[in-house]
């Protein structure tokens, strides 16, 4: 069983300046909730107990959301604001909240890499901040009902002008929704991509992820990347792809919290 997810939140958020110079993007609502509670959300209808958040200190204000906030809830019973109650007090109930941080920006799977000693020896989740997805079955549990100890991505279709935006699989064998991934490229022309199945921000991962990012090569930039670590992982193991079902916003451009406001306003 699937129990800790991990969700990696210290970037800053520059699409969004300057709302995100004092706020994080994470917290940027959809309608009445942040974006980062409907992850969490996702995470514990899929069955996750513990949330670990790997955050930089510029981000304590998605810690103190998910903390009690008692003179608030005072306030609202002394005044008799029942349904305001409602919706403030239970999110610091919500799961286990773990908190880790990653000082400097060294890459998505540098952030992976600070749960290591929150994870232990088990398979877990990966969220990131900017994918929500909006379906009769969370995204994640469809990725957790199909995982079989090795390490599972989510992706879906993309349009041939958004491929050069996303890391393509190369697909092999496919069951269904489950396709058996034979190699990754990061951001391809789309003539030189060999699908259209785009990776999206959620993951399964075994524990052996920690020690194929720490030896996975640095980026140019100097960043480790996860996918560079589910690369080497894939010389010992399969790694494996699922066509998530949904309708998924990148809250990451305004475009897509635009979008997802008015898809989730709207019922």
């Amino acid at each position: 069983m699937i129990k800790k997810a991990v969700l990696p939140v210290a970037g800053i958020g520059t699409r969004f300046l300057p709302a995100t110079k004092v706020v994080p993007k994470e917290l940027l609502t959809i309608v009445d909730k942040p974006v980062i509670q409907y992850l969490v959300e996702e995470a514990i209808d899929s069955g996750i107990e513990e949330i670990i958040f790997v955050i930089s200190k510029d981000k304590e204000l998605i810690r103190d959301h998910f903390s009690p906030k008692p003179e608030l809830e005072k306030l609202l019973r002394d005044r008799g604001k029942t349904e305001a109650l409602k919706q403030v007090e239970p999110i610091h109930k919500m799961a286990k909240f773990t908190y880790v941080y990653q000082d400097e920006p060294l890459g998505d799977g540098h952030a992976v890499l600070q749960a290591k000693d929150a994870v232990g020896n088990e398979s877990f989740l990966v969220l990131f901040g900017d994918d929500i997805i909006k379906g009769d079955v969370p995204a994640a549990k469809q990725l957790i009902d199909n995982f079989h100890g090795e390490a599972i991505m989510a992706v879906e279709r993309v349009n041939r002008d958004d491929i050069p935006s996303y890391g393509i699989i190369d697909p092999g064998e496919e069951n269904g929704n489950l396709i058996e991934v034979k190699s990754l490229i990061e951001k391809p022309s789309p003539d030189e991509a060999p699908s259209d199945l785009g990776i999206i921000g959620k993951y399964v991962c075994p524990p052996e992820i920690f020690d194929a990012i720490q030896n996975s090569p640095h980026g140019k930039d100097g960043e480790l990347r996860l996918v560079d670590g589910l690369l080497l992982l894939s010389k010992t193991q399969k790694i494996w792809a699922n066509l998530v079902e949904g309708e998924r916003f990148d809250t990451g451009k305004a475009r897509g919290l635009v979008a997802a406001n008015n898809a989730f306003l709207s019922g």
